[in-house]
């Protein structure tokens, strides 16, 4: 059987699917799209995108919790929980067909199905096979699986943001993002929860004072958590879910009724028969240049989640399709700057980064700055009846340039834009600082964040 001709191939049609297509088309080249779920990928269907609504019940309810700092006199609040997941379903419900559209009027064919290399230049989808002068994998990422008995016992964030029913009881495997985001939801809700990490600090990715703060702030909330476990099984008794892991020396077990996969993502491509292709990976990581393409085969280019060197973000999968696109239409001309690239986790209040934790910045070896500030007492803070509100800015003392900048609360998944933009583009600590502000705002605060009263 003959193979159709494309000019490109896109693995997969999330965020970072979509961002190959703007440039390619308009360079005229004929494009296919393979997915295997709903155009959108996991960001709108099933993750940032649904998480959200459930975070903003979770930012409601914390606003009630306050609203007695403001004299203002409230019952006890009932989440109805399958109301909100209905709400939630009906906001995302029009994605995929919006998306159709728009690849539709873009004349990207856009094919139902698991695509598997036939060869280092074509795709086999079903009955076709795709012959391409590029093909792109973006096919996302997928739940991370855990060799632990028992572990088919848990769910993952595809059911949280479906099941209508609120469990009473709930315990984390793993303290990443998924599980704090979503206990928070939970704990807030009314559930009891716990989580459990393997590593002595929560989220290990992240600046380990900051973490601090938001352990102290989950506890305060009532989640339970258990650094520095090691979960030996997960078994079903008597219509729950027990949990037995080790911790500090001794065997303990728990109860609930949901145990969720928390360990995180990883890249999406271990059905691709990467072999096939002749694309080089180890332990599910494709190996690429600096421009995003395979290592080992140069007609094959990767963004999106299925990157090994970046971090697993919805704006960042955009941005990666989009330089595979300018690659693919000016040759391997680009490269991803990752500098000035901001992160939150939307616990309530959240956490939220950009550039080196400060652990990171002290190895490098050049004098830095640190600027911590407890801002619970300022008049901002008190204002608004803020639980946490803390904050960590990294300069170097050499070029008075930022380096990473950390906050709980305080606006900080707003404020953190700020310093994002300061670092991409060589805007000073002293810069910031003496620029002129709003008042009263957040970000009216930042010249206190940097000493300057």
């Amino acid at each position: 059987m003959s193979a159709d001709k494309f000019d490109v191939v896109i693995l997969g049609g999330g965020n970072a699917g979509i961002g190959v297509t703007g440039s390619v088309r308009r360079a005229g080249m004929s494009v296919a799209m393979i997915e295997s779920r709903d155009l959108g990928g996991t960001c709108p269907n099933r993750g940032c995108t649904p998480k959200k609504i459930l975070v903003a019940a979770g930012h409601a309810l914390h606003e009630i919790e306050r609203a007695g700092v403001h004299h203002i006199a409230v019952g006890k609040p009932k989440l109805d929980w399958a109301a909100l997941i209905d709400r939630e379903k009906d906001m995302i419900k029009d994605i995929p067909e919006s998306l159709a559209r728009a690849m539709t009027r873009r004349q990207v064919e856009v094919i139902k199905g698991q695509a598997v290399f036939a060869s280092p230049n074509s795709i086999r989808v079903g009955s076709r096979t795709l012959e391409a002068k590029h093909i792109v994998i973006a096919t996302g990422s997928k739940p991370r699986p855990l060799p632990i008995p028992g572990a088919e016992h848990m769910i993952t964030s595809d059911e949280i943001l479906s099941e209508r029913e609120l469990p009473g009881s709930v315990i984390f495997v793993g303290g990443g993002v998924i599980s704090l985001e979503f206990g928070h939801v939970y704990a807030r809700a009314g559930a009891d929860v716990t989580i459990l990490e393997a590593l002595p600090q929560l989220l290990p990715a992240m600046d380990a004072d900051a973490v601090a703060q938001l352990k102290a702030e989950s506890e305060r909330i009532g989640i339970r958590v258990k650094t520095g476990v090691s979960v030996n099984r997960i078994e079903r008794i008597s219509g729950k879910f027990c949990v037995t892991f080790v911790h500090d020396g001794r065997e303990q077990a728990l109860e609930a009724d949901r145990v969720v996969n928390g360990a995180g993502r990883i890249a999406n491509v271990d059905t691709l028969d990467l072999e096939a292709g002749n694309v080089a990976h180890s332990n599910g990581r494709i190996t690429v240049d600096a421009t995003l393409r395979s290592t080992s085969n140069p007609l094959v280019h990767v963004c999106g989640d299925a990157v090994p060197i970046s971090p697993q973000l919805s704006p960042i999968a955009t941005y990666e399709g989009d330089i595979v696109g300018r690659n693919i239409v000016e040759g391997p001309k680009y490269s991803p700057d990752y500098a000035g690239m901001a992160t939150s986790v939307y616990t309530v209040p959240s956490l939220s980064a950009v550039g080196l934790t400060e652990a990171a910045a002290r190895q490098k070896g050049s004098a830095v700055d640190v600027h911590v500030n407890d801002m619970l007492g300022w008049f901002s803070a008190r204002t608004y009846a803020e639980t946490v509100a803390w904050s960590k800015v990294i300069v170097e003392k050499a070029t008075d340039r930022i380096l990473g900048a950390h906050f709980v609360g305080h606006a900080g998944q707003e404020l953190v834009n700020i310093f994002g933009l300061a670092m991409r583009f060589g805007i000073t600590a002293t810069q910031i600082r003496e620029n002129v502000y709003a008042y009263p705002t957040f970000a009216s605060d930042i010249k206190h964040m940097l000493g300057h009263g």
